[in-house]
């Protein structure tokens, strides 16, 4: 796992690796768009992880918002009770590659790594 670009207190961590293929997803959406973070109910353990890029005028007073270098990651605050703490990796590995979630909420995870259990 690559370092986070900011010290432990955000609520949702970001490594350099993810905030730059973020950057570079949204580079390619060509508009100025924030990602949004959630959970929802399902998947092999319970809860899936969600993951999109959405306008920032969707962003709420209900929303957590986290500032990478200009670049905003949302998530609201029912997710984040889920989420709180959460490192967000990436790896352009050819097997095992993508977008990585390491939950310390997470009291189980399945084998791919995108639902977890608490």
């Amino acid at each position: 796992m690559t370092q986070a670009t900011q010290p432990q207190q955000r609520g949702i961590l970001l490594s350099e690796a993810a905030l730059h293929q973020v950057k570079s997803l949204q580079n390619r959406q060509g508009q100025d768009l924030c990602l949004r973070v959630g959970v929802r109910q399902g998947g092999c353990s319970g809860m899936s992880y969600m993951m999109d890029f959405e306008d920032t005028s969707k962003i709420t007073p209900q929303d957590e918002v986290f500032d990478y270098d200009g670049f905003k990651i949302v998530s609201d605050r029912k997710s984040l009770l889920y989420l709180y703490g959460l490192m967000l990796d990436y790896s352009d590995a050819m097997i095992g590659g993508g977008f990585q979630f390491t939950n310390p909420n997470a009291s189980q995870t399945c084998g791919c790594g995108k639902s977890f259990g608490v």
